[in-house]
This record gives C-alpha cells, structure tokens and sequence, in this order.
C-alpha cells in the first residue's frame, strides 16, 4: 500500500491560496474525520504552517488517495479542484519519504535550515495520534522523520550558523566576550529590530536591560516587556557606562552618539570595554567612537558580512544533510518493504504454536501422570523443534521481503501452510495504542 503526500508551499502556492487551504487547531478534528471517511485512507498527518499545508497519507490506493486529500482541501477553502491542482504537489512513495524528512530537517523551508519546522512536524504527528488518525506506518514514518531531522541538525550543525542581522549581532557579541551571562545591554530604538536583537541576546545569557528612545513611552514599553529599565533620551549618556553591550537602531537620519560623548563616558569609567553595534541606516553612531579606546564597533555591513558567511556554512552543512536524509530515506523504505512478510511471519509462528501446544496436550494425555519436571522437559523439547525448524525459513524470507522476489516467497509459504486467512488477521491491530506500542523499526 503507497505512502502518499499532497501539499502547497511558499514554493508552489501564492499566500492568497495557501491562506484558504491552511487548516486551523480547531478544524482539523473535522479535517481527520472527513479523511479518514475514505476507504482508501488507512491513515493520515496533517502540517499546516504560514509557509505550508501538506497531507501525508497511508492509502490502498495512489490515485484514490489524492483525489480524497484534494476534495478534502476542496472542503475546507472552497476553491474548486482544478484551481488547487495547479498550485499542488502530488508525491508517492520514496518522494513522500524524501519530502517530509527534508521537510523535518528544515532543507525545504525558507530560510534554509530554520529550527521552526521540527517542532511544527513533531505537534502535527501528535495532533493526528490525538485524533487516531495515524497507522503503524504513518506512526513509523513521522517517527523517522523526526528523528532524521534531529541527527541531520545534530550531525551537520547546520541551523547553528546566525542568517539573520539581529542574531547575527548576538553572534558578534559572542564572539567579543564569550559567554553573555550577566552582561547588560543598552537598546537606543525601540523598534521591531531592536526588539529582535533584544530577544536573542537575553536568550543567550545577557541579564540587564536598558532601553532608551526618542519617545519615553515607546521605551518604557519595550522595557516592560524585558523586565529592564527605561531612560530618557537625554540621558542615555548617563547610563551608558553600566552596559556592555549597545545596540543603536533607530529612524534619525543622522548620527545620535557621537564620539565626544562616549568618550566622556569612557573616562568616568576607566577600563571599560564597550561593544556597540549599529543596526541602523543611516547610521546611528559616529564612525569615529570605533577608534575609542575600549570600544568595538560593528555596523550593518559587518553584520551581514557575518551573514553571508553563516549562508554559505549552512549551504555547505546542507550537503552533508542531504546525504544523511537520504540514508534515513533508505533505512525507512527497507522497513516499509519487509512489512508485507511481517503478516505470514506472525501467521506462521501462530501455526507452530498451535501444533505444539495440541500435540502437548495429546502426548501429555497418553503419558499420564508426569511431574512438573517432565512436562517442562518435554514442553522445552517441543519449543525447540518449532522453533528451529522455523527458523530457517522466517530468516530466509525476510532476507527476500528486500528483493523482487519477496511477494513471490511470501506468497508459496502462505499457500503452502494455509495462512492466508491467519496472514490477513495478524496483519490487522488489535488498537491504536497497539500500534504505538509497537511502531520501531
């Protein structure tokens, strides 16, 4: 039975599409239902993020199973079949797989190698369980592909390297003093930047945080939100001298610290260093503060400089990604092939047990009365002639389930034993929770 996937994306799909067809936290119990309703659909997951909406399914059939994910997302925008047709992507088998794992390791997202979609994979695998929408194999393939996501972030590093100017900065500052923890920050600007570059820094260890602006209130506002202090614009000179760190972005169209004024600063403070970064355009800071004793400057250009490189690193760790989905690609597929043995396997152990455990009953019957320790002697007799005379063939067919001949082996063991009845209902979970139970590879 194929795996098969039917999705948008910020590739192939306008906002104005992806909008209609994205499905909310509350739709998509109403979403399963109407998928699942299809007898072609055995399971399902569905992603839906800004940039993507995509369905992954376990179907009985390819084409039956897209016409069911198109008329469910048919369903949920209004927008008529032909119209999604052509903004939609439709994927079978190993390009199912190799989608939806560079999908979790964050090589098809927008910003190459972005944390986000990990996360977003992991809640829409969950969302489906909690729905019951999932089967063992649609189980076992988010479980890998999670899993290869986190060993291609793991192995390559690749969403280590800052491409953004606001991360970039906490990279420089970094760099400059190694780790952040209990240094404080001065944000002149109060705007969305700022914000941004407040944010990672306080993730990275930075403890204070002093924020000043031309507008007092918008100021406070953004102190608020980090627990720091606001100060007048008048008197950012005043506190500048408590902060490590000072971050300049604002909208003037002309420079607001000036060389003179740091170097008042410096002197009431001596043997302070000052790293200050100047996110604006115009610039915000006086060139010359930069040749300041006790001061490093960085402006825009050095920040994106710095991501640049980062693009670079994450294009070159995407390659070493690639091939490590691929593998995880692979090692999936293989699972996936040697399922169909997995029924006559089960079937097959069954038929021996039920021998031994009738031939048990019958010899145990004829011998008459016997101790515990001769039952056990004969009973481990009997599991050992079952069980090595099973051996053998079980071993050997899931060796072919990985070759063409596979269906041909599994289906002589099945005709020759009379499994196909037994086969078909070992293949058929008792429950959900089964199936989770029991989805390694």
């Amino acid at each position: 039975m194929p795996i098969i996937a039917v999705g948008v994306n910020h590739k192939t799909a306008p906002v104005e599409i992806r909008e209609k067809i994205s499905f909310s936290q509350g739709s998509l119990q109403e979403a399963y239902v109407k998928l699942l309703a299809s007898p072609v659909v055995q399971g399902g997951v569905i992603i839906s993020t800004c940039n993507r909406t995509e369905i992954y399914a376990h179907v009985l059939d390819a084409e039956q199973g897209f016409d069911a994910a198109i008329n469910l997302l048919k369903q949920k925008s209004g927008v008529e079949p032909a119209l999604i047709k052509k903004y939609t992507y439709f994927l079978t088998r190993k390009k199912t797989v190799q989608h939806l794992f560079r999908v979790t390791a964050g090589l098809d997202s927008m910003l190459l190698g972005e944390k986000q979609i990990q996360g977003q994979v992991r809640e829409a695998y969950r969302s489906a369980q909690k729905h019951k929408a999932t089967d063992k194999v649609v189980n076992t393939l988010f479980m890998q592909a999670i899993a290869a996501g986190k060993r291609a972030r793991t192995e390559t590093g690749i969403d280590r390297y800052a491409v953004s100017i606001s991360y970039a900065a906490v990279e420089l500052a970094k760099q400059f003093y190694g780790k952040l923890n209990g240094k404080s920050i001065m944000v002149i600007g109060a705007g969305k930047m700022s914000e941004l570059t407040v944010k990672h820094l306080l993730a990275n260890g930075v403890s204070g945080v002093i924020v000043s602006n031309r507008s007092y209130e918008r100021a406070s506002c953004l102190a608020r939100q980090f627990n720091g202090q606001a100060v007048r614009f008048d008197e950012l000179y005043l506190y500048m001298g408590s902060a490590d760190i000072v971050i300049s972005c604002t909208a003037a169209s002309h420079f607001v610290v000036h060389t003179k004024r740091v170097q008042q600063v410096l002197a009431a403070t001596p043997g302070k260093r000052i790293m200050m970064i100047d996110i604006a355009v115009p610039r915000d800071i006086e060139p010359g503060v930069g040749a300041l004793p006790g001061v490093t400057l960085y402006d825009i250009d050095d920040l994106q400089n710095v991501v640049d490189s980062n693009k670079m690193k994450r294009e070159q760790a995407a390659v070493f990604a690639e091939a490590i989905i691929e593998e995880q690609v692979d090692q999936f597929l293989d699972w996936l092939d040697s399922q169909f043995v997995v029924p006559t396997v089960t079937a097959l152990k069954k038929r021996g047990e039920k021998i031994k455990e009738k031939e048990l009953k019958r010899a145990f019957n004829r011998l008459g009365d016997l101790t515990n320790h001769d039952r056990k002697v004969i009973g481990s007799l009997a599991n050992s002639i079952i069980n090595q005379l099973l051996h053998t063939p079980i071993k050997q067919l899931k060796e072919y389930a990985l070759t063409e001949k596979g269906p041909v082996y599994t289906d002589a063991i099945n005709k020759l034993f009379c499994l196909e009845e037994t086969a078909q209902k070992a293949n058929e979970p008792d429950s959900f929770d089964e199936i989770q139970v029991t989805n390694g590879i």
